[in-house]
């Protein structure tokens, strides 16, 4: 009976290490199964995202190969459109040069009611507006038109334009085409409040000068299919530089009155009747800019642009 025992008890020892060998098998083995599984995984990522990222790069092969398409399109159409622009500055100028070359013993550039009434306007202003008969230009003078070192029209100027406006739509003159132009003097702006505003030169305050005076003709009934505007800096002067009455002439706006009709555009018939109907939105007024004459404290002049 002890031996039969012993035998049992040996017998279940031999069941129970082979049972612990065969877990423990089980368990490495499961191990190596998951850790495969886990690589497994961690390869279908790295491939979905190689896949995501090729088809990324294949699309921006894709737009970068149409963009260069479209790029010389554009690149063509802008060289057109310079080509026009160019061709349209060069007009202007001619015509700009044309009515400065008029003969001063020619006589008027307009008709005399026209050229009666012009001067009879700048009579009323003269402060702040000069008429070349001769020529045919009315020009603004800038220190009265325009806040220091700024593009926008005083209230006196605008009430002044308003006037002048009403004689531009008159019969006598509503069939010429017209030309704003704006000049400086030579003086370098370099104050940096107006360069802020925009005006980061004298061709740019040329610009937006002459740009300010035809949108107000503009206001007051003048059609834009009329108005050419241009700025020349400080490249036309009409008196000296070097003295200070002679760089308050350069600071100018010239309005010409080009003695030849107005020629239709999109759709806008050029009869002498026809007036622009006034815009109702109006810009918010900048601040003013300190650019023109002001005192030094030694009470010589002073230009800061």
């Amino acid at each position: 009976m002890a031996r039969m025992l012993k035998w049992i008890g040996l017998a279940a020892f031999g069941f129970s290490l082979t049972g612990c060998v065969a877990q423990d098998k089980y368990n490495a083995l499961k191990l190596e199964r998951d850790r495969y599984a886990e690589q497994l995984t961690a390869a279908q990522t790295e491939a979905s995202t190689a896949k995501a990222e090729a088809d990324v790069l294949r699309q921006q092969v894709n737009a970068m190969a149409q963009g260069g398409q479209g790029r010389d399109g554009l690149i063509q159409n802008l060289t057109s459109q310079n080509a026009e622009l160019q061709k349209q500055i060069e007009e202007m100028n001619r015509k700009y040069a044309d009515a400065l070359n008029r003969p001063v013993g020619a006589g008027s550039a307009l008709p005399a009611p026209l050229t009666n009434e012009l001067q009879a306007f700048a009579n009323q202003n003269p402060d702040l507006v000069d008429f070349d008969a001769a020529r045919g230009i009315v020009k603004f003078k800038s220190d009265l038109t325009f806040n220091l070192g700024s593009a926008e029209v005083t209230a006196k100027a605008k009430s002044v334009i308003d006037r002048f406006a009403s004689i531009l739509n008159s019969p006598a003159a509503s069939g010429y085409e017209l030309m704003v132009a704006g000049h400086t003097d030579s003086n370098r702006v370099s104050n940096p409040e107006t360069i802020k505003a925009g005006h980061k030169d004298n061709w740019f305050l040329s610009a937006h000068r002459a740009i300010a005076v035809g949108s107000e003709l503009q206001h007051h009934g003048v059609g834009s299919q009329r108005l050419g505007v241009v700025g020349y800096a400080d490249q036309r002067p009409i008196a000296s530089n070097a003295t200070t009455s002679g760089q308050a002439q350069n600071r100018r706006v010239e309005v010409l009155i080009l003695p030849n009709t107005v020629r239709a555009s999109s759709g806008v018939a050029s009869s002498s009747s026809h007036k622009a109907t006034p815009k109702q939105t109006r810009s918010t007024p900048r601040n003013n800019m300190n650019k023109d004459a002001v005192a030094a404290p030694d009470n010589r002049p002073v230009f800061n642009k």
